[in-house]
């Protein structure tokens, strides 16, 4: 079976030996993604809302990639560094998916590869035959 991936230029993709996401079949699975901005700093330093809605914004652009979108999503994993901000996350994480809620789970770390990130978001998707081909 084919596999294809796709990387957003990160600069720990080469570093650790990772893409941003893979498609196998339906199957999509997107690596923890952190709140990076364009020019690779950490996007939105303290709130994080607008970390989440950032993540989030990758995970979508890697799904497109992969012919899917953010009605695909399955299952998300929200990696927090202050989990007392639970209601920012989720909040950001409920306005992005609408009605298409996936299972989450939202778990506090001690820290991630930068001081500054608040959060990393772990997504799982999967592709059905579209309903128009039948």
């Amino acid at each position: 079976m084919k596999i294809q991936r796709v990387y957003s230029g990160a600069p720990w993709e080469q570093k650790v030996g990772y893409c941003r996401a893979l498609r196998v079949g339906s199957q999509i699975y997107v690596t923890g993604t952190a709140s990076v901005a364009p020019d690779g700093s950490t996007f939105a330093p303290g709130d994080p809302a607008a970390q989440t809605r950032r993540c989030l914004e990758i995970i979508q652009q890697a799904l497109r990639s992969l012919g899917a979108d953010k009605e695909n999503v399955v299952r998300t994993r929200l990696y927090v560094t202050d989990i007392s901000r639970w209601e920012a996350y989720g909040q950001a994480h409920a306005e992005f998916f609408g009605g298409h809620h996936p299972t989450t789970t939202m778990v506090e770390v001690k820290g991630l590869v930068r001081p500054d990130m608040l959060v990393e978001i772990e997504a799982d998707a999967i592709v059905f035959p579209s309903d128009s081909a039948s």
